[in-house]
């Protein structure tokens, strides 16, 4: 029993969403450190809070969000996402300093 329950844990962490490495994907536009205006259109990211990136995600993922005209491309960037990568990714974001 033990045993398994060990291997169940094993895989929920390496199931996990790894926020960092989710990120390395936003980093060209978005700065190391979310510091950066992409594509000189987006407010920087770096500060904020974790359910302000998700929803700001989800809005994107959904097409309902189209900040500052970026809403077509980040759809594309979005696509993909599961509530967990999103969820990871803005905790990674709300982060960065």
């Amino acid at each position: 029993m033990k045993t398994l329950i060990a291997i169940l844990g094993l895989t929920a962490m390496l199931s996990a969403a790894d926020g960092g490495a989710l990120y390395q994907k936003c980093a060209a536009c978005h700065g190391l450190k979310g510091e950066k205006v992409a594509l000189g259109k987006s407010e920087v990211i770096a500060g904020w809070s974790s359910a302000k990136v998700v929803d700001a995600l989800k809005g994107y993922k959904a097409g309902t969000r189209n900040t500052k005209g970026m809403g077509a491309l980040m759809k594309g960037q979005t696509a993909t996402l599961s509530d967990a990568d999103m969820k990871a990714l803005g905790d990674h974001i709300a982060g960065l300093k």
